[in-house]
């Protein structure tokens, strides 16, 4: 799989963490709204693209656990940087979603390719 589609899947993926998380407490889930949710956790995922050269080994399982790493990081940091808040609790369920949306595709394309490698029976 090309490292640009990963890169994309892994956007998709910080972008429906921002969707779900705003669509769970309530608050308007508009495109602009999303951005706004979305953005420090986009820059995270980008720079940590750049940061662990996940273009290397895209789809690896650890590369997709060291961006969800980063992708909090940043994303948090950011967020307070820019007049956010954020909370032990937020901080938790990020890692938790982001692992899931992050690390979970990987695992799953990892079976899905593996099985179509392996001779048919």
């Amino acid at each position: 799989m090309r490292a640009a589609y990963v890169l994309l899947a892994d956007l998709i993926g910080v972008v429906v963490f921002a969707l779900a998380g705003r669509g769970a407490h309530g608050e308007g889930t508009g495109a602009g709204a999303v951005a706004l949710t979305a953005w420090p956790f986009l820059v995270g995922c980008l720079l940590s693209w750049a940061a662990v050269r996940a273009w290397r080994e895209p789809l690896r399982p650890r590369t997709g656990g060291a961006l969800v790493i980063g992708t909090v990081l940043v994303g948090h940091v950011l967020r307070v940087l820019t007049g956010g808040t954020t909370h032990w609790s937020f901080i938790l369920v990020s890692i938790i979603a982001l692992t899931v949306l992050l690390v979970g595709w990987r695992l799953v394309a990892g079976v899905i390719l593996r099985r179509r490698r392996s001779p048919a029976r």
